[in-house]
């Protein structure tokens, strides 16, 4: 049976994958039968099953191949659930009936948990004349409110976690806005921005030329470039969002650019795909390909990673044909160009076991011949399959083999495709791999560098306590279990001392040999200057990347990592048995809620105790004129305050009382859409907790331990959803926790 080679390992297994009944009762006995599942799932498609079932087990057999999570969970479960990852939805159209159809869309979409992309550049722009009403436009940020808040419902039914990307073009008439969007720190959590970035305004730039913002061929005004620029570095220096996508490149190289048009991704950037577009993920785990780890010979098995590849791919595809989708023009956009993504973990481990420092030039070397490597085997194997069982059925080879990405492929790889055609329009991705690289022991995430050798992870026991346990990365732990306790080579670097140009030259050196994008996120200094902050987005772009994702800590945004002092660990109060006695007084406050279209107003206060240093909400009182409010009002701040008086982490009551609809419908309020008087209250008691300083910035959980002194040694950033651990962090573009691995993207 397979050794698990950390704790934390076995621990995602038996959470995330792990088939088990409806009343909770497991039918997975072993990880092992785990792999047997998917393997017999995934050979059924085949001539042979039997035989490709060994193939494919064999494959996934000491954590070699990863599939996505939705495929390890989903394959072979007989249930109606879609094994792709990520959806990028239709054009918006720009009418009101049109809207909420796509809204509508999301929403079944979400439903089966696929994160989803769109684009928000074909709403007209805030204040553009709507003939036939007599009205002016309320702009696509007031309809990414309305997205908002379907996505917070969808989770708060108890659906799996949703995210989504939304892309603007840099020449919307409300692309300002846009930039500016997520500096409230309680707007359009449920997103990821990233503004699409031309050929064109990258030339205007260089140039420092003016550029227009204009709508179906009106310009509105002109900006200058640089202006507009430094807008969106300024944001992203300061909030880590918008990311940049560069548009035009990713159209240009695309396979597929003849019979489709992109203009958004999915929510972690890794797969820009067409309307309706779908993408299943796997990754190859380098770090199990390394012979000789450390020694004189070390080295990546070549020939082992053609062989995995080839096996890889061919199951991919027969998760085309074995998937459900939520949409029916998603699986007939699958069905037409049977796009793959197919990626890596593992890199720098891998690089670490061979003697490389990740982003030194030898490094950066290795990571484009390997990659190059897997692209070249992943295209042949896919040229043997449209032998086998046909080319994708919109594939053209001429027009195909004129994209920018096929024309730098060795020609060997270009005639088998012109010969045979090819079963998958594109094949490779880098994609977010924090949960599933924890499940195969913590190896490296994608091609992100080693976030930390080690670090300590709080485990929340059933008393509400927490115990400690050592997380360690997976090479750093080979590396103790072979030499014991010698120190670990110079080469062994982490992202937090690396410099942003060591990031930008492996990300650039991957994206040469992945027909899709990448995932990553480019660690910042805190104290990097503003214009060095911009200088790695030129550097980006000179590179060849797609997109650009940075992350700088800073007390908005959070710290990227939480070193351990010597100091004992202080011990947060749990969850109590009993409530904390009432003092007899509290200082507090009154706020007055009038919610649109009620004939009363809404009187809301809050009242606070010290415990432990720290301010934190001990009851609330809700009182209204209004006679229909009286009993719920009452039931709320009896609830509330009996939660609030036994401790904890409290934060969840805002987020439950801010995705609750009501099917009247909601209002908008101070520009933003409300779907409820009870999710107006909970913004009310999230913004007292924020004035407290009881929530970090983002309000999205304790801002720090309550009990602790130093206030150095606190984690800073939000906590995390799925487990309450504070401390979410930026990893390959999404907010990552690094205690459970839950993604936002996941």
């Amino acid at each position: 049976m397979t050794r698990f080679a950390a704790p934390i390992a076995e621990q995602i297994w038996d959470m995330k994958y792990r088939l088990r009944d409806s009343d909770g009762t497991a039918l997975d006995a072993s990880v092992e039968e785990t792999w047997r599942r998917v393997a017999r799932d995934l050979a059924r498609p085949e001539a042979d099953p039997a035989a490709w079932e060994e193939r494919f087990y064999a494959a996934l057999v000491d954590f070699r191949f990863l599939p996505a999570g939705r495929i390890l969970a989903g394959a072979g479960t007989g249930r109606s659930v879609t094994l792709f990852n990520c959806f990028v939805m239709g054009t918006i159209p720009d009418s009101m009936g049109g809207i909420f159809e796509a809204l509508r869309e999301a929403a079944l979409t979400m439903q089966q948990g696929g994160g989803i992309g769109y684009d928000f550049s074909t709403i007209r722009p805030r204040g553009a004349e709507v003939k036939g009403v007599a009205a002016d436009a309320s702009g696509p940020l007031s309809f990414m409110d309305v997205w908002d808040a379907m996505c917070r419902t969808i989770m708060s039914a108890g659906s799996r976690r949703g995210a989504m990307m939304a892309t603007m073009r840099c020449d919307h008439p409300d692309i300002e806005a846009f930039i500016a969007a997520k500096q409230d720190s309680a707007r359009l959590r449920m997103f990821n921005l990233s503004v699409l970035v031309t050929d064109a305004f990258m030339a205007a730039l260089r140039a420092d030329g003016d550029w227009p913002l204009m709508f179906e061929g009106t310009v509105y005004r002109t900006v200058r470039a640089r202006d507009l620029w430094d807008r969106i570095m300024r944001a992203t220096y300061d909030y880590a969002e918008p990311g940049v996508i560069f548009i035009d490149r990713i159209n240009a190289a695309n396979n597929l650019h003849y019979v489709e048009r992109i203009a958004a991704t999915n929510p972690c950037g890794e797969q820009p795909l067409p309307p309706y577009g779908a993408c299943l993920l796997g990754s190859i785990n380098l770090a199990r390909l390394v012979t000789d780890p450390f020694g004189p010979e070390a080295a990546l098995d070549l020939d082992a990673l053609d062989d995995l590849v080839a096996t890889a791919v061919r199951m991919m595809d027969n998760v085309v044909d074995a998937s459900r989708f939520p949409l029916p023009q998603q699986a007939a956009e699958a069905r037409a160009k049977r796009r793959i993504g197919l990626g890596v973990t593992g890199l720098a481990d891998a690089l670490m076991m061979v003697g490389l420092r990740y982003g030194a030039p030898e490094a950066v070397a290795a990571t484009g011949d390997w990659m190059r490597r897997i692209a070249r085997a992943a295209y042949l194997t896919s040229a043997a399959l449209a032998r086998d069982k046909g080319p994708f059925p919109l594939f053209d080879a001429e027009a195909y083999l004129a994209s920018g990405f096929m024309q730098g492929m060795d020609e060997d790889v270009r005639e088998a495709v012109r010969t045979h055609g090819i079963r998958n329009a594109l094949l490779t991705s880098v994609a977010p791999t924090g949960t599933i690289s924890l499940y195969a022991g913590n190896v490296s995430s994608g091609i992100e560098p080693v976030f930390a050798h080690a670090y300590t992870r709080k485990v929340l026991q059933k008393d509400g306590t927490r115990t400690e346990e050592e997380v360690v990365d997976y090479a750093v732990a080979l590396w103790r279990e072979r030499m014991g306790d010698a120190p670990v080579p110079a080469h062994f670097v982490d992202a937090q001392t690396l410099s942003p140009l060591d990031h930008v030259a492996m990300q650039a050196a991957a994206q040469r040999w992945v027909d899709s994008s990448i995932s990553k996120t480019i660690n910042c200094p805190e104290d990097i200057s503003f214009q060095d902050f911009k200088d790695v987005y030129l550097a980006a772009w000179d590179g060849g990347c797609k997109g650009c994702t940075t992350y700088r800590p800073n007390d908005v945004t959070g710290s990227v990592l939480s070193v351990a002092s010597d100091k004992p660990a202080p011990v947060p109060r749990a969850y109590l048995d009993t409530p904390m006695d009432r003092p007899q007084a509290l200082e507090g406050a009154t706020y007055k809620l009038k919610f649109p279209g009620s004939e009363h107003a809404i009187y809301i206060t809050l009242n606070d105790i010290v415990d432990g240093g720290q301010r934190r909400p001990f009851e609330v009182f809700i009182n209204s004129k209004n006679m229909e409010h009286y009993a719920w009002t009452v039931a709320l701040t009896r609830m509330i305050s009996a939660v609030f008086r036994r401790g904890g982490d409290v934060s969840f009551v805002v987020e439950e009382l801010k995705a609750v609809f009501d099917p009247r419908g909601g209002a908008w309020m101070e520009g933003r859409y409300v779907p409820s008087i009870l999710a107006a209250i909970g913004g009310v008691i999230e913004r007292h907790m924020v004035a407290i300083g009881f929530l970090a910035a983002e309000g999205a959980g304790l801002k720090s331990d309550p009990t602790a002194d130093d206030a150095a040694d606190r984690p800073r950033g939000p906590a995390c959803p799925a487990c309450g651990a504070p401390g979410m962090r930026m990893v390959e573009g999404c907010m990552t926790c690094p205690t459970c691995g839950h993604s936002k993207c996941g």
